[in-house]
């Protein structure tokens, strides 16, 4: 959530950044000036009917001590009445305050300058591309029918038991599942990340402090009876830790790595785009938070973006680096890298990790701050999926295929225990 007065200092840039994701938020943005103008005009009465009050108080009792009872009287009638100004004015501020915090919420975070401008993922700048794309066989396939030809993972089974966009994973196919997630734990660790095991369902708040709701709340699959959410990645329940906390600056950097199943309605989701492994409702994910101080997030980033890069180098896949366009960057962020896998047998680039920093939006919303030295400063939060399995798995498994089976890359084995499918 937007700094109010970063609005208010700044209205111009802010206004001017906004154009960067190709909407106009001027008219909210004016709204926002006056409504906040509106809330300090009325704290500003509130205040000084609560000190009023509190001087009437002291006045009534030094009344009772003296037995001047009709002054005691005529006194308790004025606090009275003070009592329903006072009520009517708070009515009043949590009305400007509820509506403040409406607006707020509903407009994204601002764009880093590095942001290029454009409309959609078509407009992202690459900015690296590294590894050979492996040349196959005449007969090569795609991953859902190799996956049906070694009998690895079931398409038509996961339909059955809950639906389409919920895949059951079988013998090999579910221990190169486990690998993964193993390896990626394991070089997250490696890297100074310490591992979390969190719920995976959240309640509003949650959703509310990250940036998934109000924005993504159609995307998100709800428990009505329980007003919880399913968590649509690890990076909600992990971030959530610090909500309504002040942490030491000696405290920092807070690095975090988790494991978790991911839900995602991916309502209008259509097409060949959406094939086997591409987009699922429900897929296993590993993940990096991290809480900086703000001038430590980017350097925290670039950290963050070499990680992945490592992992990815490791596995042996073919991938590229790019930097998100104001169109195609996401509600919280701030500056935003994707990685993304050439799939050798679809012959296209697939989106296997988004790494973002946030700067100060999410942490706005949690109410998380630093204590340097008695001076209290909200932190920056940065998150990176390290890694989200189902367009790797996809990616492994056209990759490496022969006509006879399919290669598990040299730094899986010793998590699979087995060197090919």
């Amino acid at each position: 959530m937007l700094l109010v007065s970063k609005i208010l200092e700044n209205f111009e840039e802010v206004n001017n950044s906004m154009l960067k994701r190709n909407i106009d938020v001027k008219a909210q943005l004016k709204k926002i000036i006056e409504l906040d103008k509106s809330r300090r005009e009325t704290q500003s009465k509130l205040d000084n009917l609560l000190a009023e009050s509190n001087k009437l108080a002291k006045e009534i009792g030094n009344f009772f001590k003296k037995g001047e009872s009709k002054k005691v009287n005529s006194s308790k009638e004025k606090a009275a009445l003070l009592k329903l100004d006072t009520k009517k004015l708070s009515d009043v501020l949590n009305s400007y305050i509820n509506d403040l915090n409406t607006l707020l919420l509903d407009i994204p975070n601002i764009p880093n300058d590095l942001v290029p401008k454009g409309n959609s993922e078509n407009d992202n700048e690459e900015v690296l591309k590294e590894g050979k794309i492996p040349e196959l066989h005449a007969n090569a396939l795609a991953h859902w029918e190799l996956a049906s030809k070694h009998d690895i993972i079931d398409f038509e089974l996961g339909n059955k038991i809950t639906g389409a966009g919920f895949p059951v994973y079988k013998d090999k196919g579910a221990k190169l599942q486990r690998a993964l997630i193993n390896y990626f734990l394991d070089k997250n660790i490696e890297a100074g990340y310490k591992e979390i095991q969190v719920p995976i369902l959240v309640n509003e708040d949650s959703g509310t402090s990250t940036g998934q709701l109000p924005d993504k709340e159609g995307q998100m699959y709800i428990i009505n009876a329980d007003n919880l959410y399913l968590a649509p990645t690890a990076e909600v329940p992990v971030t959530n830790i610090y909500r309504n906390c002040i942490l030491n600056s000696n405290e920092l950097p807070i690095c975090l790595t988790s494991y978790t199943p991911c839900f995602r309605r991916e309502a209008g989701s259509y097409g060949s785009h959406v094939r086997g492994l591409n987009r699922l409702h429900q897929f296993d994910k590993v993940e990096i938070v991290r809480i900086e101080s703000p001038e430590k997030s980017y350097i925290a980033l670039e950290e963050m973006v070499s990680h992945v890069k490592s992992i990815l180098s490791e596995l042996n896949l073919p991938f590229r680096i790019v930097r998100l366009c104001g169109g195609d960057l996401g509600f919280t962020s701030c500056l935003t890298y994707d990685f993304e896998v050439y799939s050798a047998a679809q012959k296209k680039w697939l989106e296997v990790s988004s790494v973002s920093n946030f700067e100060t939006f999410q942490s706005n919303r949690l109410k998380l701050r630093i204590n340097d030295n008695g001076a209290k400063v909200l932190a920056h939060t940065l998150n990176g999926s390290s890694l989200a399995l189902p367009r790797i798995v996809a990616c492994i498994l056209e990759n490496f295929q022969t006509e006879k089976s399919i290669k598990i890359p040299k730094v899986l084995i010793p998590y699979t225990g087995f060197d090919k499918i």
